[in-house]
């Protein structure tokens, strides 16, 4: 609670909450909230709240800033000074930066994410029109029935999976189809519908890798990837893409998945999407989508005017769908969890949540089981060992090759070929609402620019609903432009451009085993792609009426109707494609633990089984050759239920020490 803080901290942050969140006085402010600062708001109270939740040592970390500022006399300056104090602080480097970015980053997440418990809303929201969540009754067919072993439990089964998301719970539930004893460990939590609020501040700490976006190791890319049993289909946006034709071409003639270039791939495309409930029948097109039409008709784009999404028709709203991305409380989306773990589970697997994969056993040069260690419902730790010949890789590409390294299996390429699908995002307001959370968050895109140079380009699509993660990343060149930028969000339209990097990032661990991401854009394909990408959402906008255009930046950069459009693509492009320039994001990672044919540049063969250790297998994103180009969850869980047949039937598998 905030009692935990200082008086001396808390004036700091009531201090800091009224710079970033200033009183604005004028007309045109019918709930007040312009009016209001952070501090007549509240807002230091609650990131005081917040405060509490934090892990302890970063408490520490972060109340050393909060003296560091009280001892520069930050409080007692006026707004004018604490502006550009902050200013100085963010630019100066070092702890004092990084700590007063995160408390900004704190403030932002009570002014716009947080609720009154006492009215169930936000005051900012009122200022945009936005009601919060849908107040609806959960869906679905209630919670998947999770295992939970004794402290210190040895269990044995003919097949470990780690993780449960789009590539392991595929996996899970045909192998258990197949007769076989499979236990899945999964280390996030058993959540379902009920739990489902809708609310960023309640999904990012329980359903998020690291609690949320995360920045890589350099700085330059904002990272988001599920922690939750089902994995990324639980939280993505249900865009249900099936791999490009160039791509399954370039994975079949020079990486050696044969067969992904024929029928035979397309037969493990349908299963999935089959057993999805994949269909374009739940696409409305809310405003920002219909201003992307209109854009494209104008500049003769192609277009897709209803993608295929995991939806149920019969539990589909707009009204609710465009929440999906916290968990989809109605029971429409038709996830991993509800599919193949429901199939794995009902076969008799045993599905273990809180489980953390420490490392991969491995006896005689096979693999021989996984050592994990399980949380409680208390928040004890125990210690877990599951003995199984044959070990299935899953928790993710920023995860796979730790536990991998951990291990010390895979080879020289473990974690060394990251593709990210890097995206340059824009943030348009129009003259009308456009209510950006209503209806699925990408039901049509641009594809006019897929394959642009050499099979690499881009894919132009919408945003999802965030206020909270959008507050921290738009472009501004004052707190009050950015205040009154945050009142008009149901006036926003927000696209990003979905790089296919060729280049790519690396995954390595630190001291203590965790992953550490690094990754930049320098390839030089990448940096047209991306500079193109942001010059034709910028264009798409200004076609459909929009009046100010914004990108995701650290710089102050924006349009406004009447002026130089051309220069100001120019100025744009002219960002750093890295920290402090453009602010990249990332919710899709693939590669890092690759298929191919040369254990030098790849961990696992054509068909998922390590080079160096037979009984180990790839089963999720990091498999892929090289980027999908497309929403990967429907490739990712394509490649699965193919690795899955492999293993199942054990004649497909190409290495010589699987036939032995």
């Amino acid at each position: 609670m905030a009692n935990q803080l200082s008086d001396s901290q808390l004036e700091v942050l009531r201090a800091l909450a009224d710079t970033v969140v200033p009183a604005i006085p004028g007309n045109g402010d019918p709930t007040g909230f312009l009016a209001r600062s952070g501090g007549d708001l509240g807002v230091h109270v609650g990131v005081a709240d917040m405060f509490a939740t934090l892990p302890a040592e970063q408490q520490a970390s972060l109340g050393q800033v909060l003296d560091t500022l009280s001892q520069r006399g930050f409080p007692a300056g006026s707004p004018a000074e604490r502006d550009l104090a902050v200013r100085a602080f963010l630019t100066d480097g070092g702890d004092v930066a990084a700590g007063v970015t995160a408390l900004i980053g704190l403030t932002m997440s009570a002014t716009y994410g947080a609720v009154d418990p006492q009215t169930g809303t936000n005051p900012a929201w009122q200022s945009f029109n936005y009601a919060g969540p849908p107040q609806v009754e959960p869906g679905g067919v209630g919670p998947l029935a999770t295992y939970t072993p004794e402290p210190g439990a040895v269990l044995d089964a003919d097949v470990c999976v780690v993780g449960s998301g789009a590539g392991g719970g595929v996996i899970a539930g045909k192998l258990a189809q197949a007769g076989l004893n499979v236990v899945v460990l999964e280390a996030g939590d058993n959540l379902w519908e009920q739990d489902f609020t809708g609310l960023e501040l309640v999904a990012w700490p329980t359903m998020f890798w690291r609690g949320g976006p995360t920045l890589s190791a350099d700085g330059n890319l904002l990272i988001l990837t599920a922690q939750t049993l089902g994995g990324g289909p639980t939280v993505n946006w249900s865009n249900s893409l099936r791999t490009h034709a160039w791509v399954r071409e370039e994975w079949a003639s020079e990486y050696g998945l044969k067969d992904v270039d024929t029928a035979e791939f397309d037969r493990h495309l349908d299963a999935v999407m089959q057993r999805m409930g994949c269909c374009d029948t739940c696409s409305d097109l809310n405003g920002p989508h219909q201003r992307m039409q209109e854009a494209a008709a104008k500049m003769g784009w192609s277009f897709i005017p209803a993608l295929h999404r995991n939806a149920d028709p019969s539990a589909y709203s707009p009204d609710t769908a465009g929440h999906i991305g916290w968990g989809d409380r109605s029971g429409a989306k038709v996830d991993v969890r509800r599919t193949f773990l429901r199939d794995a589970v009902d076969a008799g697997a045993r599905v273990i949540v809180r489980c953390y994969a420490n490392r991969i056993l491995v006896e005689d040069g096979r693999a021989a089981g996984v050592e994990g260690t399980v949380t409680d419902a208390t928040g004890a730790a125990h210690e877990l060992t599951v003995r199984a010949p044959r070990v299935v890789v899953a928790g993710g590409s920023l995860e796979s090759p730790a536990l991998l390294l951990r291990s010390g299996i895979g080879g020289p390429a473990v974690g060394r070929y990251l593709r990210m699908h890097p995206v340059p995002a824009i943030i348009a307001l129009y003259p009308e609402p456009q209510i950006p959370w209503w209806g699925g968050p990408m039901t049509a895109m641009i594809d006019e620019f897929a394959d642009m140079e050499d099979g690499y380009g881009f894919l132009v699509q919408c945003l999802h609903w965030a206020p909270t993660a959008l507050s921290t990343l738009i472009a501004r060149s004052s707190w009050a432009e950015h205040k009154q930028t945050m009142a008009r969000l149901d006036h926003a339209a927000a696209y990003i451009g979905l790089v296919r990097d060729r280049g790519h990032g690396t995954v390595t661990i630190d001291a203590d085993g965790n992953s550490v991401v690094h990754y930049a854009i320098t390839d030089e394909v990448d940096v047209r792609s991306a500079h193109k990408a942001l010059e034709v959402q910028i264009r798409a906008n200004a076609e459909a009426g929009a009046d100010d255009i914004i990108p995701l930046s650290a710089q102050p950069t924006r349009w406004h109707r009447g002026e130089d459009l051309d220069a100001f693509i120019a100025a744009v492009q002219s960002q750093p494609l890295a920290a402090g320039g453009i602010n990249l994001i990332c919710a899709h990672q693939m590669c890092s633990c690759r298929m191919g044919l040369d254990p030098a540049t790849s961990v696992a063969n054509p068909w998922g089984e390590l080079h160096d250790t037979p009984g180990v297998y790839i089963g999720d994103a990091s498999a892929m050759p090289t980027a999908s180009g497309v929403n990967p969850m429907i490739t990712a869980m394509a490649l699965a239920h193919r690795t899955a047949e492999a293993i199942a039937t054990n004649d497909r598998v190409t290495s010589s020490a699987s036939k032995s």
